[in-house]
């Protein structure tokens, strides 16, 4: 295996998660992260891996509210949807923002553009190089700590490509609906590292700690009729457009 370290601490992770309280597991995922973050192998990943800034500009979280649902948007199309910063809090902000507030029913997650999302910017991975800044800094901006407070009213919907990052957000909601053309992919053992965004929680919650493994181990892109067989999705439709953005009429 390319990576054993990496794959030994994604193992003995996914062996811990289910005994742990959901918060408490989210803490100990980026504790591993961070371990692996400080490793050899991500350093040279970091080193070796080409560079190519993006020129898509910052990601934006359109959240806005029709009643009691509300819905949130990723509008970074240029990139995939690649979760940069400004994304990253705009999530976080939103779920904190369902949390607070009771009234809000339900929100739904959706994307602009061919991609559901492509997972977090690499163009940021290395920007904290200390793993216990880097560790602290998740504690206080992961958005899934928030997704997951308000899981039962969290609703997601996929078409294209779903992967790490945006796999492990999506993972946390109550229903995920896709598209047949979807795809699923968690590729961070290869930079040495694991699903750090909240996956390793809230993906083994969907589909157990084997299947997880399977994911990550293999990094392999599973198709959306796998995903619904696994149950790592909910439903799938030809199209979203008769969702609307609103739970009660997502294709069951």
């Amino acid at each position: 295996m390319a990576q054993p370290a990496a794959a030994a601490v994604l193992i003995q992770l996914l062996r811990i998660i289910p005994s742990l309280p959901l918060q408490q597991a989210l803490v100990v995922e980026s504790l591993a992260y961070a371990t692996l973050q400080g490793s050899a192998s991500h350093e040279q990943w970091l080193e070796g891996r080409a560079s190519s800034p993006s020129t898509a500009g910052a990601g934006v979280v359109e959240l806005t509210r029709e009643g009691d649902h509300a819905l949130a948007v990723l509008n970074r199309p240029d990139s995939g949807n690649a979760i940069d910063q400004p994304m990253r809090d705009g999530l976080r902000e939103a779920f904190a923002l369902v949390n607070m507030d009771l009234t809000i029913a339900s929100i739904t997650l959706r994307a602009k553009g061919k991609a559901f999302s492509l997972g977090a910017d690499l163009d940021e991975f290395g920007t904290t190089r200390d793993p216990a800044t880097a560790h602290a800094i998740r504690q206080s901006t992961l958005p899934a700590a928030e997704a997951l407070r308000c899981s039962d009213r969290f609703f997601v919907e996929v078409d294209g490509a779903c992967v790490g990052a945006g796999l492990e957000l999506a993972a946390c909601a109550s229903h995920i609906t896709a598209t047949r053309r979807s795809w699923f992919q968690l590729p961070e053992l290869a930079m040495g590292i694991i699903p750090g965004a909240g996956g390793c929680v809230s993906i083994s919650r969907r589909i157990g700690r084997q299947r997880t493994a399977l994911m990550v181990l293999s990094g392999r892109r599973i198709s959306a009729s796998t995903a619904l067989a696994w149950g790592l999705i909910d439903s799938i439709v030809d199209d979203l457009s008769g969702c609307n953005g609103k739970p009660d009429v997502v294709a069951a």
